[in-house]
């Protein structure tokens, strides 16, 4: 025993364990913290191999050295044991969820599948062994030497479960041979496979198909790291046992190791760079309002207008069809006007359907005027579904004989107390003097104002992020009607004249970072921005955050001469949450589109749609973002959603060889 102990203060000695240097002392997770660790571990143990071909007679240990460094190397040995587990449980849980889920949603892609399974099981042996590895390094004294040896053989054996056979085979899962079954690597499968899935994946994976494959290479990079310091260990217990001398063999090891991790790392860059970093939430199971939803509420609605009261004059000789554009001018008779609600804005496009009628009043506190409107010819406007307040009749009139004065089905533009129309455009911006960055996006109401709420956190070195940081930022509370708030500045009010958002994916250039954003008006048009700050990527750095960041923007319009925005059209919609079918992308950037009632036979237009999709926009890990997005989606005759995303910063670009050729002579 006394043999295996002086071998591990050797290795402290040697500085593979430094304090200042440990390379396991770290608190950021990703391939590219890994791929750095994996040069200073070969490193580390090309001098711990340097020391073990000094010849010491390991046979005549000084006592006094080994009671001297006998503590300080165990309590090192445990420091590495936690920092270890820390990494891994950043890091596997993300690894192993995301492998998990791939299995879960690609039942019939049977190669793949496959793939991952054997994936995941090579992964977990690999874990097994390196936790056997660290129980023996923590508690040497007491362990036989032969189990120690078995341990080591089993390590470094041609068997097929070896710690050496088990990364082979990991390899060929990632690097495509070109031959047979293994012609194209997994990660290349993945990728295919997400685009054709792409929602079921998202819905599942709360990440986007870069971050995907990032993750799922971060947790085969540190199997691989793991594995490699075992197999070196290995075979520096067999020497120090007298078993060999190995020199060539772990030399060989070495290689490999460079050899695999740099070709894994050029098809990781190669992957990632042609997989989408966009992430945005499907459809919830269930529908709640002000929770996965929010609705601008009695912007356009269904409403029941006699003609003698749509002009100034209270004459019936025109039709409902002449009212394109008027107001409610009063209450003839008291007759139905009397028993509804009446409209105080504008009255807009009114047309006929028949004379008489009968109206299911909607509950008050509904947001709907009608639950459905039957006419005497059959037509029926809305679903009818029984009336629990009872139906009323409405009957048009003849005026002297001559003058039909009919009751026009018309839309209502009116604000107030009940109509939710506004949209705040005060900027919103991440605590970046704290070196803060946005890393989630969501819709939340707040006193009748919709708001996007950001999700910061503390950016760190190599574009990880402090989990312990991570917040909503609470939104601005204010109100329409406080002092000194004007629509046009501090919020955006919609119109039947002023109803378009603008729909685009907005990313930042290199160097900068995602960090605020607001709305602001063109014309009728709500359009967004991102808020862009610059930043050093190795050491996390916001750089003069005040003065550095920019607003960015497309600032295209549909009456543009060149290449002008389309229109995104809602044909016939019904209410989104009515659909049983997932939601999915019917947008594409430069596009806006108008808010609008349902369908008047489908709903009798007594909803405004699309609706704001109030779901977290939030990743499985918090990453660094490079831009987001606002696009809708929904299905054929339903009215969706307005929809928030994000796209992830761009990692691929900096994933680069960890053993570069010019520097082999100067490691080992």
């Amino acid at each position: 025993m006394s043999h295996l102990r002086y071998f591990f203060i050797l290795v402290v000695i040697s500085g593979f364990f430094v304090p200042k240097s440990d390379p396991f002392e770290i608190t950021l997770v990703g391939a590219v913290s890994i791929i750095k660790i994996a040069g200073e571990v070969v490193g580390g143990i090309a001098k711990a191999w340097n020391i073990v071909d000094q010849n010491v007679d390991f046979s005549h240990l000084p006592l006094p050295l080994l009671d001297k460094t006998e503590e300080k190397l165990f309590g090192k040995i445990n420091v590495i044991s936690q920092k270890l587990d820390e990494l891994a449980v950043n890091l596997e849980g993300v690894g192993t969820s995301t492998i998990t889920v791939v299995l879960n949603n690609l039942p019939d892609r049977v190669r793949l599948e496959l793939r991952l399974n054997d994936l995941l099981k090579y992964m977990t042996s690999t874990d097994v062994n390196f936790k056997s590895f660290l129980r023996y390094a923590d508690r040497t004294k007491d362990f036989e030497r032969l189990t120690l040896e078995d341990f080591a053989r089993m390590v470094v054996s041609h068997d097929s479960n070896s710690v050496v056979s088990i990364l082979e085979r990991i390899h060929a899962f990632i690097v495509p041979s070109g031959i047979g079954i293994s012609d194209t690597g997994i990660l290349e499968l993945l990728r295919k496979d997400i685009m054709e899935v792409e929602g079921d994946m998202l819905c599942n994976s709360r990440q986007s198909p870069q971050q995907v494959i990032y993750n799922l290479y971060n947790a085969i990079a540190l199997t691989e790291l793991k594995g490699y310091s075992m197999i070196q260990f290995s075979y520096m217990l067999l020497r120090l046992y007298n078993k060999g001398n190995f020199t060539t063999e772990a030399q060989v090891m070495r290689d490999r190791f460079e050899e695999r991790t740099n070709n894994a790392i050029e098809i990781v860059k190669k992957v990632m760079a042609q997989s989408s970093r966009e992430f945005w939430n499907c459809d919830p199971k269930n529908h709640v309002k002000g929770v996965t939803y929010e609705e601008t509420t009695q912007l356009l609605q269904g409403y029941v207008q006699n003609e003698v009261d749509l002009n100034p004059d209270g004459t019936c000789r025109e039709n409902c069809a002449e009212y394109t554009y008027t107001k409610s001018h009063g209450c003839f008779q008291n007759l139905y006007c009397r028993q509804q609600r009446r409209c105080n804005g504008k009255i807009i496009d009114c047309r006929y359907y028949d004379s008489d009628m009968w109206i299911c009043p909607a509950d008050p506190l509904s947001g709907r005027r009608y639950e459905y409107i039957e006419y005497e010819n059959g037509k029926v406007l809305g679903r009818k579904q029984g009336c629990s307040r009872g139906t009323t009749k409405v009957d048009s009139w003849w005026r002297w004989l001559f003058w039909h004065c009919s009751y026009c089905f018309c839309l209502c533009d009116e604000q107030g107390s009940a109509s939710d129309r506004y949209v705040n455009m005060r900027p919103t911006i991440a605590n970046i003097s704290d070196n803060m960055v946005v890393v989630g996006l969501r819709f939340i109401k707040k006193n009748r104002i919709l708001h996007v709420q950001i999700q910061e956190g503390k950016l760190l070195p190599r574009g990880n992020i402090d989990a312990a940081t991570v917040r909503w930022v609470p939104v601005e509370d204010y109100k329409i009607t406080d002092r000194k708030i004007y629509s046009g500045q501090d919020y955006h009010t919609f119109s039947w004249e002023k109803r378009a958002v603008d729909l685009d994916d907005l990313e930042a250039d290199d160097g900068y970072v995602f960090t605020g954003v607001r709305f602001k008006e063109i014309g009728s048009h709500l359009n967004f921005e991102i808020y862009c700050t610059k930043f050093d990527f190795d050491t996390g750095k916001l750089i003069n955050p005040t003065s550095t960041s920019i607003w960015k923007d497309n600032a295209n319009t549909d009456s543009a001469t060149k290449n002008p925005r389309k229109k995104v059209w809602l044909v016939s919609p019904d209410i989104p949450t009515r659909t049983t079918s997932p939601s999915i992308p019917t947008s594409s950037p430069d596009s806006y589109i108008e808010l609008t009632h349902t369908d008047i036979d489908r709903d009798a237009a007594q909803t405004t749609v699309p609706f704001w999709d109030a779901q977290r926009v939030e990743s499985l890990q918090p990453v660094p973002l490079s831009g987001a997005g606002i696009f809708h989606k929904g299905r054929r005759f339903f009215g969706g959603f307005i929809t928030l995303k994000t796209i992830s910063y761009n990692f691929s670009k900096h994933l680069k060889a960890a053993f570069p050729e010019d520097d082999k002579e100067n490691n080992f």
